[in-house]
């Protein structure tokens, strides 16, 4: 591809610049993970060694304390059940979650987060905050608050 005003706009726009910010913040994320010391030590060492990746965060980010139903986390995560259902598969594997009975429906299960699973979700909770105050720090107070509000109100539009 030429560089040039034509093209620009290709590499810059918004979205992709969403993106790229989305992934480094993720993948700091991980990193923070894997080096927490609270964090179970097989979790961490499939966080140091990539094993988890950013779509595993779905489950972190999107599954409520009391548990949600497959179909639920798959639309909250903006992915397919069969999808989610991969993920949930070895994050179950992994002792992060189980599977039990769901009290509204007999025959259907919730997916629920494990004791080891609450630790990674505080894990989760501690590198969240240091890598919004790394890029606070990175770009400044008034521009991460701008950046936060924008994002907030474009998301709710």
């Amino acid at each position: 591809m030429q560089p040039g005003p034509d093209n620009d706009w290709r590499q810059t726009h918004l979205g992709r610049l969403l993106g790229h910010a989305m992934r480094r913040f993720d993948e700091r994320v991980l990193t923070l993970m894997a080096h927490d010391v609270e964090v179970p030590l097989a979790l961490s060492n499939l966080a140091a060694r990539q094993q988890v990746s950013a779509a595993h965060i779905h489950i972190t980010r999107h599954l409520a304390r009391d548990g949600s139903r497959l179909t639920e986390l798959a639309e909250r995560a903006g992915m397919t059940k069969q999808a989610m259902g991969t993920l949930v598969d070895q994050c179950e594997a992994w002792g992060l979650v189980t599977r039990g009975p769901d009290p509204l429906d007999a025959r259907a299960r919730r997916v629920l987060f494990t004791a080891t699973g609450l630790a990674w979700l505080e894990a989760f909770r501690r590198a969240v905050a240091q890598a919004e105050a790394e890029f606070r720090a990175s770009v400044g107070d008034e521009i991460a608050t701008v950046v936060t509000i924008g994002l907030e109100a474009y998301a709710a539009a």
